[in-house]
């Protein structure tokens, strides 16, 4: 099963939360109470995505983090790499010499990394700020049937 980690999904909430607020900075505490998610978790995420330029971060009393670049030009491929490291789902297409102990001999390498390549580029295809919309729009509630008129029949 090929499953993104609970730390990335956390990343991608914190970053349309972020998108939400009033462009100000934004500090841990107050993207934990607006998330629900534990302060130090928050911490953690934002100084992931700030070491890999997603995020700015700003020191002083007024401080705290921004988005580093606008939604639309932030993709999930990078949200993903900043929290989990680089897309790779098999050991051979990460690329780390002797990852694989049978690389040598393996005919599939080439095959995979085809398929990563496409995985990738989907991840690359979705922005923040995709991921920000909502899926579906507003229910509309079905509108209530007219009342029929009591015939002497149903009495």
């Amino acid at each position: 099963m090929i499953r993104l980690s609970k730390l990335t999904d956390y990343a991608v909430v914190v970053m349309t939360a972020m998108m939400q607020g009033d462009g100000g900075p934004h500090t841990a505490v107050s993207l934990a109470e607006r998330t629900g998610l534990p302060a130090p978790t928050v911490s953690k995420i934002l100084k992931l995505l700030a070491r890999d330029g997603l995020m700015a971060s700003h020191r002083g009393a007024a401080g705290g983090y921004r988005l580093a670049r606008a939604p639309d030009a932030i993709n999930v491929a990078q949200i993903i790499a900043a929290i989990d490291g680089p897309i790779a789902l098999t050991d051979c297409v990460e690329g780390a010499p002797g990852a694989c102990g049978v690389e040598s001999l393996c005919p599939r390498r080439g095959n995979w990394d085809r398929v990563n390549r496409a995985v990738r580029g989907a991840l690359e295809g979705v922005s923040l700020a995709d991921m920000a919309r909502p899926m579906f729009p507003d229910p509309v509630l079905p509108k209530a049937a007219p009342a029929l008129p009591a015939t002497a029949d149903a009495i």
